[in-house]
């Protein structure tokens, strides 16, 4: 049976997750709010299993993994054209978003609050960004 403890993680990194996607989302970005929501999501679950389903076992490597596989991701949203690169934002968002999923996966949940707003109000400065151009 799921623990309330692991349900809470679940809705915690997903409000997490949400709350970045949804600035990605009313920027009109590839990855948006489902995008990142599940990215928050999947690595809580990833982070919970390590620590909790596998007692014992090196949790390390699936942060690891967890890293690896975002940069997978990340990649797919840069694009190069010969005049610009676009999508570095969006790949640098996925990435911290899964850090905030690891964190609230960890019981690190003030430090993930406090990530979740900072990532905000960051992706927020790209339109005083396009003001001053």
């Amino acid at each position: 049976m799921i623990d309330l403890i692991i349900v809470i993680k679940i809705i915690i990194a997903t409000i997490c997750g949400g709350i970045i996607g949804y600035e990605r989302e009313i920027s009109r970005k590839a990855a948006g709010l489902r995008t990142h929501i599940l990215v928050c999501l999947g690595s809580a679950i990833f982070t919970v299993l390590s620590l909790q389903a596998f007692p014992g076992a090196d949790t390390s490597r699936v942060a690891a993994y967890i890293i690896a596989g975002i940069g997978f991701i990340g990649a797919g949203t840069v694009i190069q054209t010969k005049e610009k690169v676009i999508g570095l934002t969006t790949a640098a968002s996925l990435w911290i978003t899964a850090s905030i999923g690891m964190a609230v996966g960890s019981e690190f949940y003030i430090l993930a609050l406090i990530a979740t707003i900072i990532s905000y109000f960051t992706l927020k400065l790209g339109k005083l960004e396009k003001k001053k151009r």
